[in-house]
């Protein structure tokens, strides 16, 4: 289950350096969205969370700001797509929670990876308990990437649901590979994989540590 290389810049859109002018206008999606983009790039810069060691509890820091404003519920329902309705309570549940730990490990883990990027917020349009904040990726080597927000109002917070980068939604394609899977295998077998993917990711996350523990000794 590959995403496109480009949905990895879900990443840097969290953390890149908001080195932007407040745009006059901007309306609630769009300073919600910007607050919580300052506050994980406030965590990842912090020096003592950079520290040898603390991998662990900076990435448990940085979901937790993520499950405060990115529905990850929201984002697995629409990902299974029509299978979600066949789906049981159990099965749902257990389905949100091993989606969200394959979004977590598959992008958020690697916040280290981005830097000295920025991002502009450049527009954003409403359409009642829906929203979408346009912003752009400015890369090292000048280019310009799209990234759009879609989001949805809960209470008095709005929370991000979907990323499209370069056109390219992360719903999507999760949704275009999950039907593939149950139409040619079943449910279960799209669970299977994504357990052994995420198997896969926690044992790359180890064996990064065993080699940066062994570099410094």
């Amino acid at each position: 289950m590959k995403a496109p290389r480009r949905l990895a810049l879900l990443v840097a859109a969290l953390v890149l350096m908001p080195v932007v002018a407040r745009e006059a206008g901007a309306g609630a999606p769009t300073d919600q969205l910007r607050n919580n983009v300052d506050r994980v790039l406030r965590l990842v810069s912090d020096r003592v969370l950079k520290e040898p060691g603390r991998t662990k509890e900076r990435r448990k820091e940085v979901r937790k700001i993520a499950d405060d404003f990115f529905a990850f519920d929201e984002t697995a329902k629409r990902s299974l797509g029509r299978h979600w309705r066949d789906r049981t309570p159990a099965e749902r549940q257990e389905f949100v929670q091993l989606f969200s730990d394959l979004l977590e490990r598959s992008y958020l883990t690697k916040i280290e990876l981005y830097g000295g990027e920025k991002i502009q917020y450049v527009g954003e349009t409403i359409d009642g308990e829906a929203a979408t904040v346009k912003t752009k990726i400015l890369t090292k080597q000048e280019s310009e990437i799209p990234v759009d927000y879609r989001m949805m109002k809960r209470g008095e917070k709005w929370v991000v649901y979907d990323v499209v980068i370069e056109g390219v939604s992360l719903i999507s394609n999760y949704r275009t590979q999950f039907n593939k899977i149950i139409q040619t295998s079943s449910f279960q077998e799209l669970v299977r994989k994504i357990k052994a993917k995420d198997s896969e990711l926690t044992d790359e996350d180890g064996k990064v540590k065993r080699t940066s523990q062994r570099s410094g000794s």
